[in-house]
């Protein structure tokens, strides 16, 4: 059988969609020696993938993710390669593509979370944006022989927004990858440049985009710095690639004081990250959305502690032994995270439970489940 993956997001520069993508197709090499892939990637990937299985090929095809050429050109592109099964790793399929296909549907954060703050664009292009994303999910999640959700919770909030019936979708988790953060792979962080003192901080990891509930986060990390109790070393470590909401989350701890308090490493590579969690005091998520939470379980792979949202499907990931806060209450947050602080039992006693938590995500296991739904569509 031949089989087309779209992994234009493949490598750092996609994100969590880059290291499902990624693991993807590293897994499948591994696992499937009998059918034939074709690899789909833009130029800023390319020399990323390197393929170790002879029936795996990868194609440039240079279509930008979420663009008119993805609409117009890429299923005509598609359609050369004569593909019995394509599997988009993403909601972005093209409308005009109409051999079959699978789909993961990794989120439904712009049909469920919707906010004009999270993007740049004017009230009238955001919504013509709004309105073009429901149409292409709408396609996608219609138009699929079947639908991969990485989460129940997704899996259950596409039965209820689209009505599809539970026989179209497969619920299949994503995985850790351990070999990648292991402490053998470390690589010192430069703490002293960034005026940071190992054990004296709390740690985020990813974007700031406003689901993310970082400003909330800064708010009531001014309010903990202020009580008697707390170190006055503790600062808050945000980590991620500077872009224009990184920005104005700077502009806006600048104006509530915290610039010696908030510290913005920005883009840290996994070698370093690995000192970055383990040495951190805590790993913090306040997510409002997710659909998965990929950087909590990179956290507890390295034995830092972790604190996160009740939020959608963590607790559903992370299951009961993980201390949780309302992350839309500022009041609940800062009660938890203040105690968590203080009370480094409480940090110690979570870590029992790592393993427990770790040994339900694999990136092989999904792979395998992947290419069983692979070998069981009806081309």
């Amino acid at each position: 059988m031949k089989i087309g993956i779209d992994a234009r997001f493949l490598g750092s520069a996609g994100k969590g969609l880059g290291r499902y993508s990624q693991k993807l197709v590293e897994e499948l090499e591994k696992c499937d020696p009998q059918n034939q892939y074709y690899i789909f990637l833009n130029e800023h990937n390319y020399d990323e993938y390197r393929p170790n299985n002879p029936n795996f090929q990868k194609v440039k095809v240079n279509i930008p993710w979420y663009s008119w050429q993805e609409q117009i050109y890429y299923p005509f592109l598609l359609y050369r390669y004569n593909l019995d099964l394509i599997h988009f790793t993403h909601f972005n399929v093209p409308i005009l593509y109409r051999r079959t296909y699978l789909v993961t549907i990794h989120d439904l954060i712009l049909l469920e979370y919707p906010t004009r703050r999270s993007s740049k664009l004017n009230a009238f292009l955001y919504i013509i944006k709004n309105l073009a994303y429901r149409l292409v999910i709408s396609n996608a999640i219609y138009t699929a022989k079947k639908t991969i959700t990485i989460s129940n919770y997704t899996k259950q909030s596409l039965m209820k927004h689209f009505s599809i019936p539970e026989s179209r979708l497969a619920m299949i988790y994503e995985g850790i990858d351990r070999e990648r953060f292991h402490s053998s792979n470390k690589q010192a962080f430069d703490f002293a440049g960034q005026k940071i003192l190992p054990g004296k901080y709390i740690l985020y990891v990813g974007n700031v985009y406003p689901h993310k509930n970082i400003e909330r986060l800064v708010e009531v990390f001014k309010q903990i710095i202020q009580k008697s109790a707390i170190p006055s070393e503790l600062k808050l470590v945000l980590v991620g690639k500077p872009d224009y909401f990184f920005e104005r989350l700077k502009q806006y701890v600048d104006s509530l004081g915290l610039a010696e308090r908030v510290v913005f490493p920005g883009f840290v590579a996994d070698e370093q990250m690995i000192d970055l969690y383990e040495q951190c005091l805590f790993y913090v998520f306040p997510s409002l959305y997710e659909g998965f939470g990929l950087p909590p379980l990179e956290a507890i792979t390295l034995g830092a502690p972790v604190v996160i949202a009740n939020s959608t499907c963590l607790p559903e990931i992370f299951g009961p032994h993980i201390p949780y806060f309302d992350p839309h209450s500022a009041r609940d947050m800062e009660q938890v995270l203040s105690q968590i602080i203080l009370n480094p039992e409480q940090r110690q006693e979570q870590k029992a439970y790592h393993l427990e938590i770790l040994n339900k995500y694999s990136w092989q296991d999904m792979a395998e489940k992947t290419k069983t739904i692979y070998n069981t569509i009806k081309i």
